[in-house]
């Protein structure tokens, strides 16, 4: 049995007790799967794992992947270094509300994270439950989404909406930029059902996003802008402040998370890897009527 912390109502814990250098994965991983379920977020402080731990712990919660837009580590295609040193201006890797890579046919069912280096202050990332926010959702706003599928694109990967220089993470990041098949349209459920504790959770987000299945982008923005703005509440959030030795673990199909950029002259470094699971076209909700029309 594992302890654990819970952060907010809705979202986050901290799993405390727990030395990964020495205990066994076999041992905790359904209490882990378990608790992330639950959490859609969770922690661990204190941890300083090696990357060959770190791949490892993510194996728990599901096979290794890639982030085919991000530039691996050498010779770790499973590995990549989120960095921004002290000196860099300009945006963060994460800097705004975001489901991790939702334009990619299949993407990441979850991530995890180990801080290395962390600024005194600032630097949090925070996390919202699309669960939640769905549970609490109007009903009209329920009724447009049920059955119907969200348009994806790669906007900060694409041409079409490729970001200004000044807003782009820096060079510490080496990402693929300007690639016409990251503006290719890609449809997932808006809704999707939790494959664990079966919730159905919202699976949009306002950075990959562009309209809704059926509609016109000029018909969806006000209507993706409600939900969003919804969503974001502070009631469905929880800010983490990072500490060096920290693991955190989030599944990507129930949140958004957004690294807020507040930490000019210090380094910051952490090296995160990304698991697999079901498609969002295999969690969608089953359902015996089509969308409503507005």
């Amino acid at each position: 049995m594992i302890a654990e912390k819970q952060l907010t109502p809705h979202i986050g814990a901290e799993i405390q007790g727990l030395d990964l250098n020495t205990i066994s994965l076999e041992d905790i991983a359904p209490a882990l799967v378990d608790a992330l379920a639950r959490h859609h977020v969770i922690f661990l402080r204190d941890q300083f794992i090696d990357l060959e731990q770190q791949k490892s712990l993510t194996q728990v919660f599901g096979p290794l992947s890639r982030l085919d837009y991000v530039e691996p580590l050498d010779d770790e295609p499973f590995v990549i270094r989120v960095l921004k040193e002290a000196d860099e201006g300009g945006g963060t890797f994460g800097g705004n509300w975001h489901t991790d890579f939702s334009f990619v046919t299949e993407p990441p069912a979850g991530s995890v994270l180990s801080a290395i280096e962390v600024p005194p202050v600032g630097g949090d990332t925070l996390w919202i439950s699309q669960a939640a926010a769905w549970d609490a959702l109007p009903d009209d706003l329920k009724k447009i989404l049920q059955g119907r599928d969200a348009i994806h694109v790669g906007k900060p990967y694409g041409q079409k909406w490729a970001p200004s220089k000044e807003t782009r993470s820096g060079d510490s990041m080496k990402m693929v930029r300007g690639d016409p098949v990251a503006d290719q349209e890609q449809r997932h459920p808006a809704v999707l059902k939790h494959p664990v504790t079966g919730r159905h959770m919202l699976f949009l987000n306002p950075t990959y996003v562009s309209r809704l299945d059926g509609m016109s982008e000029e018909e969806s923005t006000p209507i993706l802008d409600q939900i969003q703005t919804h969503t974001t509440q502070p009631t469905f959030c929880c800010r983490f402040h990072w500490t060096a030795g920290t693991v955190a673990i989030w599944d990507n199909m129930a949140t958004q998370h957004f690294a807020v950029n507040d930490y000019f002259g210090h380094r910051r470094l952490m090296y995160r890897t990304t698991f697999a699971g079901p498609s969002p076209r295999e969690l969608a909700p089953p359902t015996n009527h089509h969308a409503i029309d507005v």
